[in-house]
């Protein structure tokens, strides 16, 4: 058994030569060797700097793939828009106020209450990835919600008239129903979305605090009871007047309150959290969106970040994200879809949501640019027929997909916006085996079906006992519809009006009513 020794070796003496000169000496004479065994030193350190700092990477990397959840993909319709039917690329990114996981407490409710979806935006990247557009859709916005999968495997019938945040409680569980939110706005848009991100209230507080707290404008004092309008008492005061930088529960409190901020709405609250989602864009590319930069962000995301299948894991989600740093900040856009109050809820207002989402599909800007990149035609415009443009003025339409093609009605409602008709609603037709467009009408209302059909060569009339006007698609027109339609040439102006950029004033239009 061999044992260390503490003592130090005994010294070696130099013979003949004086204290004073031997370190001088051995200088001397080892100099060309000490540069080299210096150089040597620092290779030796930056090659396992570099090492360590790739295995640091690596190994964040490979805990991305097992920190991102995914949902399954067999709740997705059977009955979705084409793949490429639009240039760009569609991500719906829904914000969750799901309890599960800790969230409860972040954002109060019971650990056993059912998943719920507060905030909803379709985000269309444009083709060229120079410019992106953010929809928000209104929770209380009244759609029909298509057949969803229950978590038994069976699927629902199609709900008319619901509020559109009903989808994500589909099936009642406690981390919601993603798939049925994303048939939903596909039935909605008749885009079809590539891809569906869920944040949930953890996964946001951990991404404003890891980028450093997100710059906000406060118009006013608000209090507990602004956040909570069930408190007896104002309580005490969570944010005061004035430009100020907010990170994770602070963050989290600041875009969920409603009540106490200009009229109370949740359309205003909409305004503020495009605000605040502008602000945490411009934050993330002022500090540099690069992989080292992303790592981190992506990890907090991802710990409590649900995604479709497509972008579950890190070698999709990643590239992904790095494809969106050329985006411009002022070609960065936020509306909200047409819209307007029914009663307590929205309606949906046509024809300019047929147009903004025809003007989307075919990559058109705010401003009427052709954004399709390599696959448009750079600076283009289309128009339709001058000699027609105000054919339909008076006359409202239903239309309707009688065909198994899926997003037929916004094709063929986007024909007759175009040619100044009003689309009152789209949908699909009773049964969708119809071979030739119908065109009905009711009582006195010949002449305006007739006018329709002017631009649907070899439709058919037929009569109704009820008034109204509607556009039964038929397999005809899904051969002529390409050349056809006219796309508009830019979003509604209604819509265009109310954008905001990515880079405008912290403190400007915050607060609807």
């Amino acid at each position: 058994m061999t044992t260390s020794h503490k003592t130090a070796p005994p010294r070696r003496r130099s013979r003949g030569v004086p204290p004073q000169r031997r370190g001088g000496s051995r200088r001397r004479a080892s100099g060309g060797r000490g540069k080299h065994t210096r150089a040597r030193t620092a290779l030796v350190m930056a090659l396992s700097l570099l090492v360590l700092g790739t295995a640091g990477l690596g190994w964040l990397y490979l805990k991305l793939n097992g920190d991102i959840n995914t949902f399954g993909a067999d709740g997705l319709s059977d009955d979705r828009p084409e793949a490429g039917s639009s240039k760009g690329e569609n991500v719906l990114v829904i914000g969750s106020d799901a309890r599960v996981g800790g969230n409860d407490a972040l954002g109060g409710g019971s650990k056993d209450d059912i998943g719920r979806s507060d905030t909803a935006l379709l985000l269309h990247v444009y083709a060229d990835h120079r410019h992106a557009l953010a929809v928000s859709i209104p929770r209380d916005t009244l759609v029909t919600i298509p057949p969803c999968r229950l978590p038994d495997g069976s699927w629902t019938e199609p709900r008319t008239n619901t509020m559109f945040n009903a989808a994500y409680s589909v099936g009642n569980t406690a981390e919601g129903n993603p798939a049925c939110t994303q048939n939903t706005v596909e039935h909605l848009t008749g885009l079809r979305v590539d891809h569906t991100v869920v944040v949930d209230f953890k996964g946001f507080a951990a991404l404003t605090d890891v980028v450093g707290g997100v710059p906000v404008c406060v118009p006013q004092d608000v209090y507990q009871k602004d956040l909570n309008p069930n408190r007896a008492t104002r309580g005490s005061l969570l944010f005061a007047k004035g430009e100020q930088t907010v990170a994770g529960q602070r963050a989290l409190d600041w875009v969920r309150i409603r009540h106490g901020i200009g009229d109370g709405s949740d359309m205003g609250r909409i305004k503020r959290q495009q605000a605040f989602v502008a602000s945490l864009i411009k934050k993330v590319k002022a500090d540099g969106l690069t992989p080292t930069k992303l790592l981190p962000l992506a990890d907090a995301a991802t710990r409590s970040l649900t995604v479709d299948p497509g972008l579950g894991s890190a070698d999709k989600l990643l590239p992904f994200a790095m494809s969106l740093k050329n985006i411009d900040l002022h070609n960065t856009k936020f509306v909200t879809v047409p819209w307007r109050y029914q009663g307590a809820r929205v309606a949906v207002v046509e024809p300019d949501a047929t147009e903004l989402w025809a003007a989307l599909r075919a990559d058109r800007t705010i401003d009427g640019k052709d954004a399709g990149g390599e696959k448009g035609k750079a600076g283009a415009s289309a128009s339709p027929d001058s000699g027609q443009g105000d054919l339909g003025k008076g006359i409202d339409v239903g239309v309707y997909n009688g065909t198994t093609t899926p997003g037929l009605a916004i094709r063929g409602a986007s024909v007759l916006t175009g040619r100044g008709f009003t689309v009152t609603g789209t949908g699909n037709a009773g049964s969708q085996n119809h071979a030739t467009t119908l065109i009905q009408y009711g009582p006195g209302q010949q002449a305006e079906a007739e006018t329709v059909a002017r631009l649907f060569p070899g439709a058919e009339l037929q009569a109704l006992t009820v008034p109204g006007v509607n556009v039964v698609l038929g397999e005809d027109f899904t051969a002529a519809a390409d050349g056809a339609s006219a796309e508009p040439t830019s979003v509604p102006t209604s819509v265009a009006a109310d954008a905001r950029s990515a880079d405008d004033d912290l403190c400007s239009d915050l607060s609807y009513g």
